[in-house]
C-alpha cells in the first residue's frame, strides 16, 4: 500500500511542477491584449488559466493528501520498529523491613549464579614440583 502511495505521490508532484511551468505569468496578459498568441491557444483566451488553475489546485490538494497519508505511514512503521523486541525497563523493588539500603550510588544487584573455582594442579602422580629458575 505504502509504495501505491509513494508512486502516486511522486506522479503528482511531477504533474504539478509540469502544469506550473506550462503557465503563463501575470505579465504575460500585457502582450495577449494585443492580439500576441490569443488566437493560438488551445483552451480559448480565457479557457487556459481558469483550466490550468484549477487542475494545479485539484492535483496540489491530492499531492498534501498523499504527503499526509505516507507521513502517516511512517509514524506507524516507527511505532512497530520502536516496540520490536527492545526489553523495557523494570524498577527494582523497594526493600522492606529490616533489609539495610546500600548507601552507593552505582551498586547493582544482580541475581547470577556464584561460581567458586578451585585451582587446577598440573603434576601428575610421582612427579617433582618444577623449580623456579
Amino acid at each position: 500500500m505504502e509504495t501505491i502511495v509513494l508512486i502516486i505521490h511522486v506522479l503528482v508532484a511531477a504533474a504539478v511542477i509540469g502544469l506550473i511551468l506550462i503557465q503563463q505569468g501575470k505579465g504575460a496578459e500585457a502582450g495577449a491584449s494585443f492580439g500576441a498568441g490569443a488566437s493560438q491557444t488551445v483552451f480559448g483566451s480565457q479557457g487556459s488559466a481558469s483550466f490550468l488553475s484549477r487542475t494545479t489546485a485539484a492535483l496540489a490538494t491530492l499531492f498534501f493528501l498523499t504527503s499526509f497519508g505516507l507521513a502517516m505511514m511512517a509514524r506507524d512503521k516507527v511505532d512497530v520498529v520502536r516496540n520490536a523486541g527492545v526489553p523495557v525497563e523494570v524498577e527494582q523493588p523497594v526493600p522492606s523491613g529490616d533489609a539495610p539500603i546500600s548507601s552507593e550510588k552505582n551498586a547493582v544487584d544482580i541475581d547470577a549464579p556464584v561460581i567458586k573455582s578451585t585451582p587446577v594442579e598440573s603434576k601428575q602422580a610421582g612427579e617433582k614440583p618444577a623449580e623456579n629458575q
